[in-house]
């Protein structure tokens, strides 16, 4: 397994990590917060939960709801919370360019570290 990197980012109230954006991103691929927690293996309560953190770290709102009729509910993002995912993998992408050569350096420790090697 190759040594990865993940952020997370901190704001005064909270953060946002690789886990809310991958909801998100669901989100928008689905048309459903309860369709993207199951898809995602996680209950339609704690991804609520995952939104609520969001928008209460941006003070605003990620998602819009639609309750149901003849085509039944459904969720979609707001541009903010497009505009969080595009910024947020941005963010990683930058960090993983930089951090690639020791990343690099990392994994060759630990696979010296592995085969016995004591240097």
């Amino acid at each position: 397994m190759e040594t990865t990197l993940r952020i997370r980012i901190a704001f005064p109230k909270g953060h946002i990590g690789p886990g809310k954006i991958a909801l998100l991103e669901q989100i928008d691929k689905v048309g459903s917060i309860s369709g993207a927690a199951k898809e995602m293996g996680m209950t339609y309560r704690r991804a609520w939960h995952l939104l609520e953190t969001l928008q209460s770290v941006l003070n605003e709102d990620v998602v819009e709801t639609s309750i149901g009729g003849k085509k039944g509910g459904g969720a979609k993002l707001t541009q903010v919370g497009k505009d969080l995912i595009s910024l947020y993998r941005v963010a990683e992408d930058g960090a993983r360019k930089e951090a690639a050569p020791l990343l690099k350096k990392m994994d060759s420790l630990l696979t010296k570290e592995k085969k016995g090697d004591p240097s």
